[in-house]
């Protein structure tokens, strides 16, 4: 006789109240997840991943509910459980890890407080024995000095540390379920890895069923049993792990295989079939002045920050407090150049350096020591609050990683694109102004239609399209991307990756690609520059760094990516 499974969802449908009618994102579903089984959610945004999860744990927002359809939790109705016995069975019985580490944590109090609280909330510890048992739950997460770390405070750790404290949260009270929404997005890696890792280990040790909501689909197939594909608040597909990704059986799962990023792939390849990369007709490339040597050289760039000194603060006081700590080098001496018309990788794990080193390049922050070769010209020696008004500025721009907090959501789509050119550009006058941002969307792909729209009222990809569309709305020589696709679904991932080695076919310029994405790295870049604690480690092209890699670190990186079956 078959076992029941633990959660047994049937027939479920989830409602929305907008002020244009009731909206269905969650639509007669059924999924089930046995016990110590590991079931993979995946599908892009707006397939009804999240809200299925929030369906089950009843934290939906006031404008939604359950309309049809049953959700059973170990012979528990949780639709119709009160909100009293969903509080116990929240954390106790079934517990949640949140996209983003940060924001489920309590900035301005201690971690170890928080896992103190949760404990004595479902009575796992008393007053006595709860701030043992909060770092025995550090310790479990393999968080190093976890009797520091327990006086921490969240902006104190890093992405991972955090990610590892909500980890510690969720399985403080040994729950039957844990539910990870995107527990890696973000993260390096061989961060992800550790984490992924680490969840898999903890939950097997206590025989708990795991379902882990994501849309990476090399990570599903690495550490699920079973995966359901999700469209459009249906489930479309469900099978085993290895059997959906060996032979996918919907035209949506299989769009979502083809547009995951594979060793052996070309950036077209990530297309669906017949798709332009950008969907636009050619534009005239504006003519760039040839010079001699590289258009960016770097030398021994160095980035220092200060310690505070040593000693108590009323030491200090007395001045008795000890000499100041060495400073700390997020930046040590590295040394590349960029090609005109060339994409250079900026890889690494995080705190590695390379968003510091970025930030120099792009003159938003001041180095310490060493040139900044740029045309001939050493930019290094601007400071940083002066650039703006340089003439260097205009050839320098970047893409930011979050396509929506980069925009101000007071400007429309036109006026953000439209932000440099009425900072520093020449034209003038309404008609030219209108007539150069329907110009940039085009070559963006962005539908002229939707430029008097604001952020909120456009898609993540929408979105990446306006920033591209504003960096490049001033003729650059220089991008720097710092993770534009990071946050992106992989078929628009897929998308914006071909629009982004169009534009630069067509318009000439030179990138600088910072990714934690080594696959996306090996597609879009010509050489790539590995970076480790502040320094560069190895350094070539593309298929030699990331084809038979020499240094150790960059063959643990590519070690750490988890690969879908071939």
């Amino acid at each position: 006789m078959t076992a029941p499974p633990l959660l047994d969802i049937r027939n479920l449908t989830v409602e929305f109240a907008t002020r244009r009618g009731t909206v269905q994102a969650v639509k007669a579903i059924d999924i089930s997840v046995g016990k110590g089984e590991t079931v993979a959610i995946v599908g892009e945004s707006g397939s009804g991943k999240s809200v299925t999860s929030y369906a089950v744990v009843r934290i939906l927002d006031r404008a939604g509910r359950v309309a049809d359809g049953s959700i059973s939790f170990s012979g528990i109705d949780l639709v119709g459980a009160s909100e009293a016995q969903m509080r116990d069975i929240r954390g106790r019985e079934i517990s949640m890890i949140f996209q983003n580490p940060r924001a489920a944590l309590n900035p301005i109090r201690k971690v170890g407080r928080q896992i103190e609280d949760v404990l004595l909330q479902h009575v796992q510890a008393t007053r006595a024995t709860a701030r043992e048992k909060a770092i025995e739950a550090l310790e479990k997460v393999r968080i190093a000095r976890p009797q520091e770390r327990y006086d921490a405070y969240p902006f104190e750790l890093s992405g991972g540390m955090c990610q590892r404290v909500v980890i510690a949260l969720a399985l403080a009270c040994q729950p039957q379920l844990l539910i990870a929404d995107e527990p890696t997005t973000g993260l390096d890696v061989t961060t992800q890895k550790a984490v992924m890792d680490l969840i898999v280990e903890l939950t097997r040790e206590r025989g708990m069923s795991t379902i882990l909501i994501t849309h990476d689909l090399g990570l599903a197939a690495a550490y699920c049993d079973r995966v359901v594909v999700m469209e459009k608040g249906r489930v479309v597909e469900t099978a085993g792990a290895a059997e959906i990704f060996r032979h996918p059986q919907h035209p949506y799962t299989r769009k979502l295989m083809k547009a995951t990023p594979r060793v052996g792939m070309s950036l077209h390849d990530l297309l669906p079939e017949g798709a332009p990369a950008s969907g636009t007709a050619a534009a005239s490339a504006p003519a760039r002045a040839p010079g001699a040597g590289p258009l960016l050289l770097v030398e021994n760039l160095v980035k220092e920050y200060p310690r505070p000194a040593q000693g108590s603060f009323l030491a200090r006081l007395a001045g008795k407090a000890e000499k100041p700590a060495e400073p700390f080098r997020a930046v040590d001496g590295i040394g590349f150049s960029v090609e005109r018309g060339e994409t250079l990788g900026l890889v690494g794990e995080s705190g590695c350096g390379k968003s510091t080193t970025s930030m120099m390049l792009n003159r938003l922050l001041d180095p310490t020591s060493g040139r900044i070769l740029f045309d001939g010209e050493d930019i290094g020696a601007i400071p940083a609050r002066r650039f703006a008004a340089s003439p260097f500025r205009r050839r320098i721009q970047m893409v930011f990683q979050d396509p929506t907090d980069s925009l101000n959501p007071r400007f429309t789509a036109e006026r953000a694109i439209l932000d440099p050119i009425l900072r520093m550009g020449a034209i003038r006058g309404g008609a030219a102004l209108r007539a150069r941002c329907e110009e940039l969307a085009q070559l963006v792909g962005l539908p002229v239609e939707l430029l008097d729209r604001f952020p909120h009222q456009l898609s993540g990809g929408q979105k990446a399209r306006v920033g591209i569309a504003r960096a490049i709305a001033l003729d650059p020589d220089l991008v720097i991307l710092d993770e534009p696709t990071a946050a992106l679904d992989v078929s628009v991932q897929a998308v914006v990756l071909n629009l982004l080695d169009d534009l630069k076919q067509r318009l000439g310029m030179s990138y600088i690609f910072v990714s934690h994405d080594l696959n996306v790295v090996r597609l879009l870049c010509d050489r790539v520059i590995v970076m480790r604690s502040g320094q560069i480690v190895e350094q070539g092209s593309a298929e030699e760094v990331l084809g038979a890699p020499k240094a150790p670190y960059t063959k643990e990186l590519l070690t750490a990516i988890p690969h879908p079956p071939a």
